[in-house]
């Protein structure tokens, strides 16, 4: 299906979370991902770092009250956190901190693994992943990296062009 050109990467993205409003950011492909020679990105896995207000301060401390993290990588711009069924979620990861009990991540496990190998993983061809964290109550400061590892891949035709219109139907 693929043709590995390069080994595996890693490409981060650190949002701050301060309230309870969805924050966003992007990891721009576009240098990775090219129509002509039918290039896309191999996800092979993608894991969660959540720390507190700098990277010495324990969590627990930075939030003050019990807790409700998301965050979710997608392939297309949703706008904000989507259900799990949506085409677009590559990734997500919820993460509850109680006070009393401590923090937990029971109902969303990650990091999510693709599996090893060069014929496991998520392929992308869009120009972008898209990345979405809030927070359920207000946070001193509070920080969640997201760490993609990916690789280029290069594609048959028909499995480029698959995975692209599927990426377009799943943008309807």
């Amino acid at each position: 299906m693929a043709t590995k050109k390069t080994a595996i990467f890693t490409l981060t993205e650190r949002l701050t979370l301060s309230d309870t409003t969805t924050q966003f950011a992007t990891i721009d492909l576009g240098s990775y991902v090219d129509v002509g020679d039918r290039q896309g990105l191999q996800i092979h896995s993608v894991e969660y770092v959540y720390q507190g207000v700098d990277a010495n301060a324990a969590i627990v401390a930075a939030l003050g009250a019990d807790q409700h993290l998301t965050t979710q990588v997608c392939d297309l711009n949703r706008g904000g956190l989507v259900f799990a069924d949506d085409r677009a979620l590559i990734s997500s990861s919820i993460l509850q901190i109680d006070q009393t009990n401590g923090p937990s991540n029971v109902t969303d496990m990650f990091p999510d693994n693709f599996g090893n190998g060069s014929e496991h993983g998520r392929y992308v061809v869009n120009d972008s992943l898209y990345i979405y964290a809030k927070a359920s109550n207000a946070a001193t400061a509070l920080n969640v990296t997201v760490r993609v590892n990916a690789s280029i891949v290069t594609l048959s035709a028909k499995d480029f062009m698959a995975i692209a219109i599927q990426s377009t139907a799943a943008d309807n």
